[in-house]
């Protein structure tokens, strides 16, 4: 039987009384909102924080998306199952949708919370490629006040993040371009389960090229630079087939994936640059499919 070590228990009643706990309590802190992350690890030993801050009453708080006409505000506290059903957001970046309906199962959804998967920092974790492709800025809040950190500069490691010790992720906002799409996919060995590879895209689309690209990938340790440099190779571009094909290629060779027991090295990069290939495929779909649909009528004209 797993069991995990000792701790204290506090649930905290709103933001300040969560960071103030923060702040008291230390670097042996840990906030808990869905919990299945942090508590296999617990289990597992593999974390052993003293202090388990639960925040689920933060919710009312932190648990919105917001959408405005330049940006997209999303509170961490916003459970998957609400990021997968919300039509607004889905209308704004797809790839959330495309996302969410590969993350866990129901349970896992019901519960858990963008705040906790960005903050869980695993290389494995689907939310954390999404917001990196659509270019998203975390406010994090301390005892001095609330900063923004890039979600570039946000993840610092496998498993660590920027945030200091008592300070706590509050909001992802993420820019709103026009003629703009992105889309998500992954393979896992079963339904639910961590990726063994996948890739995310989102695309700018003017006067028949492409204006702004990003491409992220999931699980198989990407370089950032390399992933800049296939953004660059596709800006200015016109979308095609050629494109999508040298962006693959470019993938396959950015990444540095390990053999384990979801796949060898060889069929990962495979898996890199056939997902890169469909995302940005299917997110150039999007945006030439949106501006036809909201193309004036006569009458409106």
């Amino acid at each position: 039987m797993q069991v995990p070590g000792s701790f204290e228990y506090e649930r905290a009643t709103g933001v300040d009384d969560a960071i103030a706990l923060l702040d008291r309590l230390g670097d042996e802190a840990r906030l808990v909102a869905g919990g299945h992350s942090l508590l296999p690890m617990m289990k597992l030993r593999l974390a052993n924080p003293e202090y388990l801050i639960d925040i689920n009453d933060l919710e009312g708080e932190l648990g919105y998306i917001t959408t405005e006409r330049s940006r997209v505000r999303i509170g961490a506290m916003t459970r998957h199952r609400r990021l997968l059903e919300s039509d607004e957001l889905a209308a704004a970046f797809p790839l959330f949708r495309d996302a969410e309906k590969v993350i866990a199962d129901p349970v896992v959804r019901n519960r858990g919370t963008i705040g906790g998967s960005l903050c869980q920092a695993d290389p494995a974790e689907d939310l954390t490629t999404v917001c990196g492709v659509l270019g998203a800025t975390c406010v994090v809040q301390g005892p001095g006040g609330r900063r923004e950190i890039p979600m570039s500069e946000f993840l610092v490691g496998p498993y660590e993040t920027a945030l200091a010790h008592n300070e706590m992720l509050i909001e992802i906002v993420i820019p709103v371009h026009g003629h703009s799409s992105s889309a998500y996919a992954k393979v896992e060995r079963r339904t639910g389960d961590w990726a063994v590879t996948a890739a995310g895209a989102a695309v700018t689309v003017e006067g028949g090229e492409i204006a702004r690209a990003a491409v992220g990938l999931t699980a198989v340790d990407p370089d950032p630079s390399g992933l800049s440099d296939i953004a660059d190779y596709l800006t200015g571009r016109p979308p095609s087939e050629e494109a999508f094909a040298q962006a693959g290629r470019m993938a396959a060779q950015v990444c540095s994936p390990v053999r384990d027991a979801r796949g060898t090295v060889d069929y990962k990069r495979h898996l890199a640059s056939e997902l890169t290939i469909r995302t940005l495929r299917t997110a150039v779909d999007r945006v030439l499919r949106s501006d036809v649909e909201h193309e004036p009528t006569g009458e409106e004209a």
